[in-house]
């Protein structure tokens, strides 16, 4: 195709998504730093919603991408940068504007936006939206982190992830939204990577999916930026972007499931696999309410990082994928093999686990928070055979490094510490040990791990199976396998984990409730129903 041809072709395409304005103001040479300005939108451009995220004592991320058409080639949208107005207001009705601006969407990054805001005011709720051409987006709420070192009485926030589209609906999320958390952590799992299908399998055979994914198997960037697009146009899950700022980190479905370093679950080559991170990489953040901080480099994005709550809590992510080693015993889960104990094993490497112990023993918070996406609990996930059966995508299938890791926080004498997850798809509340064979002396920690938003269906309370392993696993308090979120409210004297459940996600009407309410006393070892 010729220049010429290239040109009619984008000239057409201007003209019937953004109408004649939009190819005059494009045929004017830019300026650097300047924009394609006051475009005309045949479709509404805001249909992926806003959020906010990575909050501070002085300000947060605003989050937003331009798609007017999100499963076009192209999504609707010029191969050319286009301004976007931002502003924030300190009221819903966004009549006082205390910081405004105007920020470049870029072609290279899917049109998505990410405004790092600052000089806003401690420990207080903020409203942000956005303009582009004549178009204003939804508002959102923020709120910034309280100032460093300051008294606080309370944090009140989400847990949720693991949220299949075809699995079911988000109803969920919009029941979460309604909680007015301070912030939502999101433990991964925002997409799955699968071609579409009609069934999944049930406990008792095939089940209808009640949705289904857009396309085949996703590998490229734009099969990623379709898939975050059709999660994304869920008004349930805008609902939740938009009620709370987001801490989020990512697990394995937003890439391919079981990924670890450059190995995938196929036994693809890692060059190949690597050209694969890198598309996923770039398209969650360009999905994402991050900071540039978290600006991808090849296949690299910075996912562990940290945020204080004041003297009350300290807030450590976690990355537990890029820099892990290979699972152990070909990652069949309920198995024991003596790679389980490997010496040179890795689960987030030397420099993060010097990163977070650094974090837990400088801490001066009555609460340290590891978040995270694989569960800690070394649970024999088959009590009734000889030896202790592990799931090896979990910290189980890494003796060393979780044994280090809790042998370390031991020694440190670090009190106080709560362990969030996810990947599960249920409930589990329980204690942390360096063996849990073995119990020796008083819990190290506790570990609270939330179930999935939709993935494995509509659940049962708890399944046959699951009985058992609670039965032969003492340091297990809890088990639940219904869909739903978490409230931890968090104070000077306790931190309580609010399990909270649906009845059925396969359906938009699912009734939620409380399933059971745990609790670490500060102070104290190990959880205690509250």
């Amino acid at each position: 195709m010729s220049v010429l041809d290239r040109y009619a072709l984008s000239r057409r395409r201007l003209l019937s998504v953004f109408g004649a304005s939009a190819v005059t103001a494009l045929a004017i040479p830019l300026e650097s730093g300047k924009a394609l300005a006051q475009a005309v939108f045949a479709t509404y451009p805001f249909q992926l919603g806003v959020a906010s995220g990575d909050p501070s004592s002085d300000g947060f991320v605003i989050w937003t991408r331009l798609a007017p058409e999100p499963f076009e080639i192209g999504y609707g949208m010029p191969m050319a940068p286009v301004a976007v107005d931002w502003e924030v207001g300190d009221s819903a009705s966004m009549r006082n504007i205390v910081a405004k601006g105007t920020t470049i969407a870029p072609p290279e990054l899917g049109h998505s936006v990410h405004v790092e805001i600052g000089g806003l005011q401690p420990n207080r709720d903020y409203w942000y939206r956005f303009t582009a051409g004549k178009e204003r987006s939804i508002t959102g709420r923020a709120r910034t982190t309280p100032a460093v070192g300051a008294a606080l009485e309370r944090v009140r926030f989400g847990v949720a992830g693991c949220q299949h589209y075809e699995n079911g609906y988000y109803t969920a999320y919009r029941r979460l939204a309604e909680e007015n958390p301070d912030f939502i952590f999101c433990y991964g799992d925002y997409i799955y990577e699968g071609r579409g299908a009609r069934t999944s399998s049930g406990p008792n055979g095939p089940v209808e999916n009640p949705r289904q994914h857009f396309g085949g198997e996703i590998y490229s960037l734009d099969d990623y930026r379709h898939r975050y697009a059709q999660y994304k146009m869920d008004t349930d899950l805008q609902a939740a972007h938009a009620a709370a700022p987001w801490f989020g980190v990512w697990d394995d479905h937003e890439i391919d499931n079981n990924w670890v370093g450059d190995r995938d679950q196929d036994g693809t080559d890692p060059k190949l696999f690597n050209l694969r991170r890198q598309a996923a990489a770039q398209a969650y953040y360009e999905a994402m309410p991050l900071r540039a901080t978290s600006f991808p480099a090849g296949t690299s994005i910075q996912i562990y990082r940290r945020a204080a709550y004041g003297q009350l809590m300290n807030l450590n992510l976690l990355d537990t994928r890029q820099f892990r080693s290979d699972q152990p015993c070909g990652d069949k889960y309920g198995a024991s093999c003596a790679e389980i104990g490997d010496p040179k094993a890795e689960v987030v490497g030397a420099a993060q686990e010097k990163w977070l112990m650094d974090s837990l023993t400088g801490s001066k918070s009555t609460w340290s928070v590891i978040a995270q996406q694989v569960m800690m609990m070394d649970l024999d996930r088959e009590p009734s055979i000889p030896g202790v059966q592990v799931n090896p995508d979990s910290w189980a299938g890494y003796r060393i490094p979780r044994g280090r890791l809790l042998g370390k926080i031991k020694d440190a004498k670090v009190a106080n510490v709560a362990v969030l997850t996810g990947d599960e798809h249920q409930n589990f509340a329980g204690d942390l040990f360096v063996d849990g064979a073995k119990p020796d002396g008083a819990p190290i920690a506790s570990e609270f791990v939330i179930t999935s938003i939709t993935s494995g269906g509509d659940g049962v309370d708890q399944r046959p199976d699951m009985a058992k392993v609670q039965a032969g696993n003492p340091m297990l308090k809890f088990n639940n396998s219904q869909r739903g979120y978490a409230i931890c409210d968090v104070t000077p004297k306790a931190f309580v984990t609010e399990f909270k459940v649906l009845d059925a996600v396969t359906r938009k009407d699912g009734k939620l409730s409380t399933r059971a309410k745990w609790a670490l006393e500060a102070g104290k070892a190990g959880i205690v129903q509250a």
